[in-house]
C-alpha cells in the first residue's frame, strides 16, 4: 500500500503520512495541543489537535480537523519551524 502524501495545495487531514505531517505535529506540540509522537502519521488524535487550534483562531473554514490554508497560516505565525 502507497503511503498517502498531503492534498493539492498542501492540505492535511487525516490518513496522511509524510514530513509535512511531522512538521504539523511539532508544532502542535510547541503550543502543548499534541503530546504524542511527532512520527509523521496524520492520526485522529491530531486531527482532534488541530480542531482544537481552529477553534480557539477561528480558522474552521478550512473544514475541522483539516490543515489548510488559514490554518497554516496561524499556525506557523504562532510556533517556529522545527
Amino acid at each position: 500500500m502507497e503511503p498517502a502524501t498531503p492534498s493539492a495545495g498542501g492540505v492535511l487531514r487525516r490518513g496522511d503520512r509524510g514530513p509535512e505531517v511531522t512538521e504539523l505535529q511539532q508544532r502542535l506540540q510547541q503550543l502543548y495541543l499534541y503530546m504524542g509522537e511527532a512520527d509523521g502519521n496524520y492520526t485522529t488524535p491530531v486531527a482532534d489537535a488541530v480542531t482544537r487550534f481552529q477553534y480557539a483562531r477561528g480558522t474552521q473554514r478550512d473544514g475541522e480537523g483539516v490543515y489548510g490554508e488559514r490554518t497554516r497560516a496561524a499556525l506557523e505565525a504562532e510556533t517556529s519551524e522545527p
